[in-house]
């Protein structure tokens, strides 16, 4: 595979998570039907390994290293879903794996992380840089780095959960998915573009972690601050140089969304769809209520996780709806 995959990694893809990954649900709300004006279907990947799409990246990543490699360990660097989805892969295969972790993770994320076997070291994302961080803790480069978006085999894992989507549900008019690093995102983009071409892909970030809308506006990478979201699986400073070539030619729009509207997509997610969400999955719902996309009859919404802590939900549940 080149630095920027195809189509045709997606299927390969797909073939090795086989009996490996979930094949999550599809499901729909009347209720959210209506009070968006669109008959929407949801990909949980809530329901993933880990609770989370990132397990599919991982596996497809790591399955690919060669024994040696497998046998020196990886490392890898993410504030909590990616972490965990490499430790579960590892502790799968029986390879070890080191984790760089933000202090500030959620603690969900950081013990499913610790219970999955992965040695966590600890940085302060305010002070210290995580790739750098790697970098040291791999001086003699034995252990094989598996970024969080930016690598073509984690782009084209991550693509699998939008083509097991438009595989089941035809005649998408949109699909919507949360932009981080842009993995999951331009791996949708690939996969919606190779089965439903007239499908629009639409990225959505908070409007405290835009990113990647200010990088597709502008086309050239853009990097902020660490920024400050109750979305902690968008925080990151900017997408990678592969990630940002695939959304640039893929995917049709960016769009942002409020810190309330995440959280009353959260609400609505678990009242109507019985789902727990985290905020950075329910990115795509919080779009459709902010009226934020082009309206469109049938729309595809990539639920890219759940691990959210108790606290934060009880929390989010008991704030007064909006909508």
């Amino acid at each position: 595979m080149n630095n920027r995959p195809d189509y045709r990694d997606i299927c390969e893809a797909a073939m090795r998570l086989k009996d490996k990954s979930i094949y999550t649900a599809v499901l729909s709300s009347p209720k959210i039907n209506e009070q968006v004006g669109s008959e929407v279907f949801f990909k949980c990947e809530n329901q993933q390994h880990i609770g989370a799409f990132k397990f599919r990246g991982a596996y497809n990543a790591i399955i690919q290293l060669s024994d040696l490699q497998k046998k020196n360990g990886v490392i890898a660097f993410s504030s909590g879903n990616h972490a965990q989805a490499v430790a579960r892969v590892c502790q799968m295969l029986d390879i070890k794996a080191t984790i760089i972790m933000p202090n500030n993770a959620p603690d969900i994320k950081r013990r499913g992380t610790e219970i999955l076997g992965a040695n966590i070291i600890e940085y302060d994302p305010l002070t210290e840089n995580r790739e750098t961080i790697a970098q040291q803790v791999n001086a003699d480069n034995r252990l094989s780095l598996i970024p969080p978006f930016n690598h073509p085999h984690i782009i084209a894992g991550q693509g699998t959960a939008a083509y097991e989507l438009a595989s089941d549900v035809k005649n998408l008019d949109q699909l919507l998915a949360p932009c981080g690093g842009g993995g999951l995102l331009s791996g949708t983009a690939l996969a919606v573009k190779g089965l439903q071409e007239n499908c629009a892909v639409i990225g959505v970030e908070p409007e405290m972690a835009d990113d990647a809308t200010q990088s597709f506006q502008q086309g050239k990478i853009i990097t902020i601050d660490y920024p400050d979201t109750i979305a902690d699986g968008t925080q990151t400073l900017s997408l990678g140089e592969i990630t940002f070539g695939l959304i640039q030619s893929h995917v049709d729009d960016m769009v942002t969304v409020s810190e309330a509207m995440i959280k009353e997509a959260v609400r609505l997610l678990f009242y109507n769809l019985k789902q727990v969400v985290e905020p950075s999955g329910a990115l795509g719902l919080a779009a459709l209520l902010e009226r934020k996309t082009p309206p469109a009859n049938r729309v595809g919404v990539i639920i890219s996780g759940g691990n959210i802590d108790g606290k934060m939900m009880q929390k989010i549940l008991a704030e007064p709806s909006i909508t």
